[in-house]
């Protein structure tokens, strides 16, 4: 598309540059800005001109350019108001889509950003209107109609406008009145009570009465009584009657119109395919309620503009003004627009075209436009994506093996089967309660039975939390970096176990593949940290490597470490510590990329080609949220736009699609049956893929019941948990938080939502800090493996534990919510004799990690006095076994504590069981200020300082 400097309004410099709304009033068939101050003001007699600009996650800047038409607009001022559209989108490269909006009947898009509604006033300036100011206050009534966004018409003030099916507001003035339709529903007039609010606070400066009547009550109080005073007194109410506004052109079949000469040629065609679009030309696409105009990549700025004209044009000729138009650019088509066609081709992201673009901003520039944001958009955030979950927590496994499921060891808890599925139960601090997570986890190689097993227990044990519990479904390589963070080192060994999967494989003949421990093995490290690392059984051959990764291979008795070109220093430190969970007493062979033995390569059968780009996962996108209608197993959904938490009804479910997750929410009074299918809801809407974005059918799937609203799903809204704690319907709450001045009103105390640093295992600045993990890594050093508690417990499968050598602290068992007891807090003096003590002990076994064990099935009674969560009392409780001598001596933390002299590394008696990395952990306090400094506790030359 050409562009000259004629094409473009002044006005429009600079627009689109940031995130928000711009709003042009046409004026003698121009665009004037209108005030920041003045947005969501419209006048009846006037036109408008609204840019929305949304910044996305991949930094790229999106706009939608709406055009509003008020009722008594003139034709002229109108048709202007569109050719400005087409301007203004000629102006940002020529890729917005643009919506035309009829007063009364605006899309649920637009009157999102202007929330909670739009009240036009009477008025104009190009119509000839004066504003209207009005001196006294005049009683208004208005009909409040929609679930999400809320469609306010004024009607005449009288009893005939009222009916059982709306809501209506009547708005007098000292008090506000709302009256509930008996067909009405809750969320209804929940919405409806936010429009009373926004007429507080415009009209009455937020100083007025409220009042709800409900239909049907007849004069059984003094507010229902006052509000029929003002019609005259009660009387039946008529049924409501079809209107003009009401009819939509539904039943008008879609047909594809050719724009040639400023008119629209019927197409003939059996079908409607994307090879039927010409990209030199313009299209009507007419679907009835709304009509499209597709705009060819080549079609020159006049011919837009004719286009668009054509369809206003058309839409007078069929008497239909108040459908909306709809334009879209080739390449950028909506979803919706999309789906109008029996088929559209799958094609990759399109790139966004800079031709328009860089032309108008090199215009600008020339006039001294500020035109960074024009050019460009802001970079992408590339920063490590976050679990946003506490992972201090309690882990428990089962293996399921055809109905029944298996606890697992804590040993094995972090090793998966392919040909397995699994169970697990995550129970971690949160702010003022246990929360608690459960998952299912489907190898690639499981069988569908045990799958349908695996759902139906994590079912079970959520409605036996009373649906208090999220819930997780997850497949072999969708894996989220939240399941990874919780698991911190996960291994994926090929074959499996279960009855199942060797029923599958010897009813259709096919080999075990299941990993052994002397045989040829070849694994994947990937990851992006120690408590963030996985390894992943592959085919033991040339074709799995990739220039990006690590691999371990053994064979027999042989250990070999590849190490790709590519591959970062942090997954080259990861292949050392997974060694110590695969073959933790072998040394390895090192082999680096170009360079291997032959050895190495006769054990993978040969050389061959492989790949060197990294595996893409699918990355996080801009979230959307839709309403679920679930019936007869049949998903109807309506996407919610600008959404924030208000719009989480109580008495619905509710899907956030974020393209490589999917949330689905279940408010409280959501009926107990529907609750229990919330699964099956959110495994319809990945298989129909509504936003046409290629979502794969293993995407994660998490269940959110409200009350217990995670970090993880809370972080995509600005969170009140106060909110989703309150009792009672949508309009009950909505009301109770009118009547107490915009602030909700609570009986118990809220989950406090305070930032969380979530890097490891981490937690709230409220509780101590978890000492690193990491150690320093070289190629050409003598192994000395670090290793976490999570590393210890899964090599012990692989190993002889009296044959280990751990030099990692012992794990730190700590309480998600210790109480103060003085009397289990040593002294000073007592630390030191038990210190003594230790001296004269003869060396202790290996430590072993903590382990969870099932509440004992005849436990002691709880102290009266004692206090307990409400999400403790409903979760099965567990204990933490701790493997460590009466006499050790522990600090604060948990830590056993050395002598000086066995943590010098000339020691004669040296300190087995530590990490020798940090050393001067070990010491007590009063040694550690005496002794930290010496040379003898120093490492590579630098003073190292306890934490």
């Amino acid at each position: 598309m050409s562009v000259s400097m004629r094409d473009l309004d002044p006005a429009f410099q600079g627009a689109g540059q940031k995130a928000g709304i711009e709003v042009w009033r046409i004026e003698n068939f121009k665009p004037v800005p209108v005030p920041q101050s003045s947005y969501g003001k419209f006048f009846t007699g006037d036109s408008y001109v609204i840019l929305k600009t949304i910044a996305l996650k991949s930094g790229a800047l999106r706009h939608d350019i709406h055009y509003w038409l008020g009722k008594d607009t003139s034709q002229d001022e109108a048709g202007a108001a569109a050719l400005k559209t087409v301007e203004l989108d000629a102006a940002l490269g020529g890729r917005a889509v643009q919506y035309r909006e009829v007063q009364g009947h605006e899309t649920e898009r637009f009157l999102s950003y202007f929330k909670p509604c739009i009240i036009p006033q009477e008025g104009g300036t190009a119509s000839g209107f004066k504003h209207v100011e009005s001196e006294e206050h005049k009683i208004r009534m208005f009909t409040c109609q929609g679930k999400h966004v809320v469609h306010v018409k004024e009607v005449p003030f009288a009893r005939s406008s009222l009916n059982h099916d709306d809501i209506f507001i009547l708005d007098t003035a000292n008090k506000i009145f709302q009256f509930n339709g008996s067909n009405s529903s809750i969320q209804e007039r929940a919405k409806a009570l936010e429009v009373v609010q926004h007429i507080k606070d415009t009209y009455h400066d937020g100083k007025c009465d409220i009042a709800t009547v409900e239909d049907g009550k007849l004069m059984s109080d003094a507010e229902t009584g006052e509000f029929w005073g003002f019609f005259g007194g009660f009387a039946p109410l008529p049924r409501k009657t079809a209107t003009d506004d009401i009819k939509i052109a539904d039943a008008i079949p879609t047909q594809l119109f050719c724009v040639e000469k400023g008119q629209a040629e019927p197409v003939a065609a059996g079908s409607l395919t994307k090879e039927l679009l010409d990209t030199n030309k313009c299209y009507l696409l007419d679907c009835g309620p709304e009509i499209y105009v597709w705009m060819g990549r080549s079609t020159s700025l006049d011919e837009r503009k004719a286009a668009s004209g054509a369809a206003e044009e058309y839409l007078r000729s069929q008497d239909r003004l108040k459908s909306h138009i709809i334009q879209v650019i080739e390449n950028f088509e909506t979803v919706t627009f999309r789906s109008k066609f029996d088929t559209w081709p799958q094609s990759a992201e399109v790139a966004v075209s800079e031709d328009g673009r860089g032309k108008v901003a090199a215009l600008l520039k020339r006039q001294g436009v500020n035109v960074r944001g024009l050019l460009k958009a802001a970079p992408a955030n590339k920063e490590e994506p976050q679990p946003y979950i506490d992972c201090t927590g309690n882990l428990q496994v089962w293996r399921v093996n055809g109905q029944e499921k298996i606890l697992l060891p804590v040993p094995d808890q972090s090793k998966f089967y392919s040909g397995e599925c699994y169970i697990f139960q995550y129970n971690y601090p949160g702010e003022d309660q246990e929360e608690c997570l459960i998952g299912t986890w489907f190898g690639k190689q499981s069988v569908e039975e045990e799958r349908n097993s695996a759902t139906s227990h994590a079912n079970k044990m959520v409605e036996s939390l009373k649906f208090i519990a999220a819930q997780l479904q997850v497949y072999e390589g969708s894996e989220p970096i939240l399941f990874f963070a919780i698991f911190q080192s996960f291994l994926v060994l090929k074959g499996g176990l279960s009855d199942g999967y060797k029923n599958f494989i010897s009813g259709n003949e096919l080999p075990d593949d299941t990993y052994k421990e002397d045989g040829i093995a070849l694994f994947r490290v990937q990851g992006c940290g120690p408590e963030n690392m996985q390894a992943i059984q592959v085919e033991p051959v040339a074709s799995s490597l990739n220039s990006s990764y690590c691999y371990i291979l053994h064979s027999g008795s042989l250990v070999f470490t590849w190490i790709g070109n590519l591959a970062t220093p942090e997954v080259q430190e990861l292949v050392e510590r997974q060694l110590d969970v695969i073959k933790p007493n072998m040394q390895s062979k090192l082999q680096k990329e170009g360079s291997e033995s032959e050895q190495f390569w006769e054990i993978l059968g040969g050389k061959s080609e492989y790949p060197s780009q990294k595996v893409a996962r699918d990355a996080e996108s801009d979230p959307h949220l839709f309403s679920c209608t679930f019936l007869k197993g049949d998903l109807k959904v309506t996407e919610i736009y600008n959404f924030n938490q208000d719009d989480l009804m109580t008495e619905d479910i509710f899907i956030l699609d974020c393209h490589s997750s999917i949330f689905v929410w279940v408010g409280q009074q959501v009926d107990l049956k529907l609750k229990t299918q919330a699964l099956v809801i959110g495994e319809k809407f990945v298989k129909h893929d509504f936003l046409l974005e290629k979502l794969s059918l293993q995407t994660p799937i998490y269940i959110i019941n409200e009350g217990s609203e995670p970090q993880f799903f809370t972080r995509f809204f600005t969170w009140d948990s106060t909110k989703s704690s309150m009792h009672g319907n949508s309009f009950q709450r909505k009301l109770s938080i009118l009547k107490n001045g915009g602030r909700p009103t609570l009986t118990n105390k809220p989950k406090r939502r305070t930032p969380v640093a979530h890097v490891g295992r981490s937690v709230t600045a409220e509780k101590p800090q978890q000492r690193s993990r990491s150690v320093s890594f070289s190629p050409d050093r003598v192994r000395v493996r670090g290793r976490s508690p999570a590393f210890n417990a899964l090599a012990s499968a692989f190993e002889n534990p009296s044959a280990r050598n751990l030099s990692t602290p012992p794990p730190q068992v700590r309480k998600p919510y210790p109480k103060s007891d003085s009397s289990n807090v040593a002294t000073r003096s007592t630390a030191i004799s038990s210190l003594t003590a230790t001296f004269e002990q003869p060396p202790r076994e290996p430590l072993i990690p903590r382990s969870i064990k099932p509440r004992p099935k005849s436990p002691p009674k709880a102290d009266s006095n004692s206090k307990e969560s409400p999400m403790s009392s409903k979760m099965e409780a567990l204990t933490i076994q701790e493997d460590v001598k009466e006499n050790e001596v522990e600090d604060e933390e948990g830590l056993t504590l050395y002598p000086y002299d066995r943590l010098i590394t000339i020691s004669t008696d040296p300190a087995t069981d530590i990490d020798v990395t940090k050393r001067e952990t070990y010491l007590s306090s009063a040694e550690f200020r005496e002794n930290s400094m010496q040379p003898e506790l120093q490492i590579s030359g630098a003073p190292v300082f306890r934490v």
